[in-house]
């Protein structure tokens, strides 16, 4: 029995509790009164609601269908496993888990505010992105410490209160390094196409490194006011493969060389989520920051750094053309939602242009299903 209430409320999950409607209000649980739509995601809609029995507001995601697949009810019972675990003041908190006639459902505590997505298209402070960006790297240090990968940090899931703390939220789809299943299938790409990190896109493994590259896009949006990889899914998330992000000269001293640690190629290279904590906590006083020890040059190997000019460098623009010719191609698919879930399989694959690396060839066909947010 899962048993996700910390902090004195000890409670255990209810199963199959029907959803009670009076008076053109829904219950769930006997005790969850829903209220008004505070938001929807890939696969569950977020309501305000009353907990009757304690006599407080609280936040309750219910997952979209009342017939979820296997795959849909163990994502949302892993988050709920994965959030009863948490307890940290910039992750949101799990307070109940259970299932009614409406689909399984998660009680979260209420963050009144907003989120960062509701400040897109204004630039913010650099002061105050880098206190947000040191709240958010701590939080991500301490999930990473737990073999947690987040996996989708995008604006939308960082809430701001309404004293400015920063809540992480959202591990719906947190890929837990521990488990081999993985909670998707077998070569699923997961995340926000936007906010991909290179690796993703690729369809490599997944690890800390992408919640970084993700945070990096994050902070370089909110410091600009302009999404980084902008355009229609596909051409956003396979952007990055042959154009790396601008940060702007014109930011504050300091902010070239953190940003710069977080959002290298090769996620072997970039900042940890505790020195970009550190790093943060220097911007946000202030302070200068050190910039972090790029890649030695080299004439071989994945990540190296070859000057312009030399042979290994000439060898990589075939790779860097096919690349830009794969955007081309792309770009004009479709497609529509909320999150990247792309499967391995589909019936709808694009037709990729001869001479594209064959390492790429499936994450790229997988991909064609990536939606943005």
């Amino acid at each position: 029995m899962l048993n996700p209430y910390r902090r004195g409320y000890g409670h255990q999950e209810r199963e199959g509790r029907p959803a009670v409607t009076t008076q053109d209000t829904t219950v769930l649980g006997g005790r969850y009164a829903l209220a008004e739509l505070l938001g929807r995601g890939g696969m569950a809609d977020v309501y305000r609601a009353e907990d009757r029995l304690l006599e407080r507001g609280v936040a309750v995601k219910v997952l979209r269908t009342a017939a979820p697949d296997a795959a849909d009810d163990q994502r949302f019972r892993a988050e709920a496993r994965t959030l009863a675990n948490l307890e940290h003041p910039h992750v949101v908190s799990v307070l109940d888990a259970g299932r009614s006639e409406l689909g399984p459902y998660l009680v979260l505590e209420l963050v009144e505010g907003s989120s960062l997505s509701h400040h897109r298209g204004r630039a913010m402070d650099p002061r105050l992105v880098a206190a947000m960006g040191r709240d958010i790297a701590d939080a991500l240090a301490y999930v990473h410490r737990r073999g947690i990968v987040h996996r989708d940090i995008k604006p939308g899931n960082i809430l701001l209160d309404e004293r400015g703390e920063v809540r992480l939220t959202d591990f719906g789809i947190a890929r837990l390094l521990s488990d081999p299943a993985h909670h998707t299938a077998t070569g699923a790409t997961v995340g926000t196409a936007a906010y991909l990190s290179p690796e993703q896109v690729r369809g490599a493994p997944v690890t800390p490194a992408a919640d970084i590259y993700a945070l990096g896009l994050v902070l370089l949006e909110a410091l600009t006011g302009e999404r980084i990889y902008s355009g229609a899914p596909i051409e956003a998330a396979l952007a990055r493969l042959h154009r790396p992000p601008e940060v702007p000269t014109s930011l504050p001293q300091g902010w070239d060389a953190a940003l710069s640690g977080m959002l290298t190629a090769e996620p072997e290279d970039r900042s940890t989520a505790v020195e970009v904590a550190h790093r943060m906590a220097a911007l946000a006083r202030g302070e200068q920051v050190l910039a972090k020890t790029m890649p030695r040059p080299a004439t071989t190997g994945r990540g190296s750094a070859a000057p312009a000019g030399s042979a290994a460098h000439r060898a990589r623009r075939p790779a860097r053309r096919r690349r830009r010719v794969l955007v081309t191609v792309l770009c004009a698919v479709l497609v529509g939602g909320a999150a990247v879930t792309v499967t391995a399989r589909s019936s709808h694959d694009p037709d990729l242009p001869d001479g594209v690396p064959t390492n790429l060839r499936q994450p790229l066909t997988d991909l064609h299903s990536a939606v943005d947010s």
